[in-house]
């Protein structure tokens, strides 16, 4: 770039020198075409001002069409110079360095890594779920999720997006979901590991029952409450049958919508392996059975159904 500067600086001089050899030029071929008309200088000398003033001016057109071919020139390197310079898209905190100070960087085949920048306020999560529970999430829906570092806080975020284009993983489909979650305290950090609990519904103040407590499926009472199952409530007149209608669920227990009173006894069969039965040959096989005993309808103060994946 300073050799262009120098050389743009040498032409423009040249520039100047020559526009006043054409405007001597010209003055000679003027005082020379008015004494030709009273014979006082020769034709020839008439002849050689006017090729003089014209050499004059095609020279001087050159050192012009030289500087600007010189400036830009000039032009593409200062915009090669720009190149060099690399400006953050966003204030944030630099997280990885791939290149140092005079590292050689070979941008011909592909864009090189040189720095990796965070906005570590507000952090993203990225959970890969399943193709069979995908379709059960949606934008906004509530989330947590934990840490192994801090297993007893709970970080809340929404669903920010769910990417539409899989990976596959040992054949196994599975959908980024991204949930963005504030990060003020900077306790999150990248490549944090986590298990999120994507939160499908909540009832609060609600009756419930356990899930051994329900009986088979009863499909043709099902109604807008819910959907429907048998149960066996204890009574003083015995064991009576009942269809109850239940709305959410976890793993333990159900939310009760009708069917049933608060503080019913309700009968619950738990499967256990008998590890006393032996085969004919003295070894104990793996046989079931099963024991039951009651237990109560109670209210739950917050009943939430959760979709669990870990990140």
């Amino acid at each position: 770039m300073q050799a262009d500067e120098a050389n743009i600086k040498n032409l423009q001089a040249q520039l100047v020198g020559q526009q006043a050899q054409v405007v001597f030029s010209q003055q000679q071929y003027d005082r020379n075409r008015e004494l030709l008309k009273s014979k006082g200088v020769s034709q020839q000398d008439y002849q050689n001002s006017e090729f003089d003033i014209k050499q004059a001016t095609a020279t001087a057109v050159s050192f012009q069409a030289q500087i600007e071919q010189v400036q830009s020139t000039l032009s593409g390197d200062k915009t090669n110079l720009g190149y060099t310079k690399i400006y953050a898209s966003m204030d944030s905190t630099v997280v990885d360095q791939k290149a140092r100070e005079g590292q050689t960087l070979n941008a011909n085949q592909q864009t090189p890594m040189i720095l990796q920048l965070a906005k570590l306020d507000t952090m993203t999560v990225r959970a890969q779920v399943a193709e069979a529970d995908v379709m059960r999430l949606r934008p906004d829906l509530t989330v947590y999720f934990t840490t192994l570092g801090a297993g007893e806080r709970r970080w809340q975020g929404t669903v920010r997006q769910i990417l539409p284009t899989p990976e596959v993983i040992n054949n196994v489909v599975l959908y980024n979901v991204l949930v963005d979650v504030d990060n003020q305290d900077r306790q999150l950090m990248t490549g944090m590991s986590a298990q999120m609990f994507f939160v499908l519904g909540k009832a609060e103040q609600v009756p419930q029952i356990p899930v051994a407590a329900l009986g088979p499926r009863v499909p043709k009472e099902d109604n807008q409450n819910g959907d429907a199952y048998q149960v066996m409530e204890v009574t003083e007149q015995g064991v009576q049958e009942k269809i109850i209608h239940v709305g959410l669920r976890t793993r333990r227990f159900a939310e009760i919508r009708d069917g049933i009173a608060l503080g019913a006894q309700v009968q619950v069969t738990v499967r256990v392996e008998d590890k006393n039965n032996k085969t004919a040959t003295g070894y104990p096989s793996r046989a079931v059975r099963g024991y039951e005993y009651c237990k109560p309808v109670t209210r739950a103060k917050k009943h939430t159904a959760l979709l669990s994946q870990r990140r």
